[in-house]
């Protein structure tokens, strides 16, 4: 999937979020779609969860 496509989509769903649940509402799948994307990615093996944690705690730089 292209993404142009991606991009379009996501906003499409934020959108219809936005007019249906209102701005809470909008919030909420916001942040759901980030912790999917991010849970996707971590069980494709392309996100290593222990230096994103160690980088949020600042024990070690990404350089």
């Amino acid at each position: 999937m292209s993404a142009t496509l991606t991009g379009a989509l996501v906003g499409a769903v934020l959108a219809f979020a936005a007019l249906i649940f209102g701005f809470w509402g909008f919030l909420l799948v916001a942040l759901l779609m980030v912790v999917g994307a991010l849970t996707g990615r971590a069980m494709s093996g392309e996100l290593d969860l222990r230096a994103l944690a160690s980088a949020f705690t600042g024990r070690r730089t990404s350089s």
